[in-house]
C-alpha cells in the first residue's frame, strides 16, 4: 500500500469562473477587482498549463482530460470531488454539493485512463444520495491515509457521517471525524473540505489544529497522527487561507516523494515548516492565484490521484 503514486488525472478547464452554486458556503472563494473583465477562462487555463508543466518535468505522470466547455462546469479543474481511483481497481463516484457540479461526471474521464491501460474491476456509485440531499465530495471531504487505512473527515455540509461510514466500510478505512471550522465575518462556520486544513504524506501530516474547535476531536486527530510516527506540522488559520493545507504528496518515476502546492501556499509558508517538509519530500509550487481567487481551490484539488493497477 503506498501513500503517494506517480499518476495523477487532472481536467483542463474551459468554462472556469466563480460559481455562484458552491460559493454559498466555501467562503475562500472571492469576486476580485484585479480579475474584473479579465478571460478568467485563458487565465485559469495559463495556470494550469504550468502546473502540469512543472509536474511533468518533475517526472510525474498526468493524465490530462480536455473540458470541452459543453455542460457549463465551472469547477472541472478539480476532479477529486467526484472521482477517487483505488490500487484494488475500484473507482469510487461521489454525490456533489452543487447541482452544476454534478455535471462533471463524465464517463469518458474514466474511459480515458482505461485507453491508458488501467484497469477498473468494479465502480462504487455514492451519487444516489443527492437525492437525499446528502453528500460526500470525495479527497476533498475525505484525507485518506492509505497506509494506515484511515479516513480523516470534517463534517460539513458537503460531508455527510453516514455517507464517510459507509465509505469506510466499503474500503475498509477506519473513520477520524471532528468538525473544522474558520471564522466569517465575526461567525465560527464549519470549513466546507478537510483537504483545506490537512494533508497527509507518508511521514507527516500538516494540520490547522486551531480549526478543531472541540478540544477531545483535537486531540483524538493528533492522537492518531502520532501513533502512526507522522511528524505533524501545525499551520495557522491565516497559512489556510492562503491554502497551506491544501497540499498532495506525489511521487515521481523513480518513487521519491514531491509535495504539490500553490505559489501562495508556499510563501505562507515559514523557513522551520519548509525546512520540515524538504527533509522528507521535495516541494513543487505553482502560481495558482486566478484558479484559487474565483475557484476557492488550489493545486491538491486539481489532482486525482490514480491508484488503480496497470495492466
Amino acid at each position: 500500500m503506498q501513500q503517494a503514486t506517480n499518476t495523477i488525472l487532472m481536467i483542463r478547464p474551459a468554462a472556469f469562473r466563480l460559481n455562484e452554486q458552491t460559493a454559498v458556503n466555501n467562503y475562500y472563494q472571492a469576486t476580485s477587482d484585479g480579475l474584473k473583465g479579465k478571460d478568467v477562462n485563458n487565465l485559469a487555463q495559463q495556470e494550469f498549463d504550468a502546473m502540469v508543466q512543472k509536474l511533468k518535468d518533475a517526472g510525474v505522470n498526468v493524465v490530462i482530460f480536455n473540458d470541452d466547455g459543453t455542460k457549463d462546469t465551472p469547477d472541472s479543474v478539480f476532479p477529486n470531488n467526484w472521482v477517487s481511483f483505488h490500487e484494488n481497481g475500484d473507482v469510487a463516484l461521489y454525490p456533489m454539493f452543487a447541482e452544476n457540479r454534478r455535471r462533471e461526471r463524465r464517463e469518458e474521464v474514466i474511459l480515458k485512463l482505461e485507453s491508458q491501460g488501467f484497469k477498473i474491476k468494479n465502480i462504487v456509485d455514492y451519487t444516489p444520495a443527492e437525492k437525499e440531499e446528502l453528500f460526500l465530495e470525495g479527497t476533498g471531504s475525505l484525507v485518506l491515509d492509505r497506509i494506515n487505512k484511515k479516513a480523516y473527515c470534517a463534517l460539513s455540509p458537503r460531508a455527510d457521517e453516514e455517507l464517510l461510514i459507509e465509505f469506510c466500510e466499503d474500503f475498509e478505512y477506519t473513520p477520524v471525524l471532528f468538525t473544522a471550522f474558520q471564522t466569517v465575518e465575526g461567525k465560527r462556520l464549519p470549513i466546507y473540505h478537510t483537504n483545506v486544513m490537512m494533508c497527509i504524506a507518508k511521514d507527516f501530516a500538516v494540520i490547522c489544529i486551531d480549526c478543531i474547535d472541540d478540544k477531545k476531536e483535537r486531540k483524538n486527530v493528533l492522537q492518531h497522527l502520532k501513533e502512526d510516527d507522522k511528524e505533524v506540522i501545525l499551520i495557522s488559520e491565516v497559512q489556510v487561507e492562503k491554502f497551506a493545507g491544501n497540499m498532495l504528496e506525489v511521487s515521481d518515476k523513480n518513487d521519491q516523494s514531491i509535495t504539490v502546492m500553490s505559489k501562495s501556499a508556499f510563501d505562507s509558508l515559514t523557513q522551520t515548516q519548509v525546512a520540515t517538509i524538504e527533509k522528507y519530500s521535495k516541494i513543487l509550487s505553482s502560481d495558482l492565484n486566478t484558479i484559487e481567487t474565483l475557484g476557492g481551490g488550489s493545486a491538491r484539488c486539481m489532482m486525482a490521484e490514480v491508484f488503480l493497477p496497470k495492466e
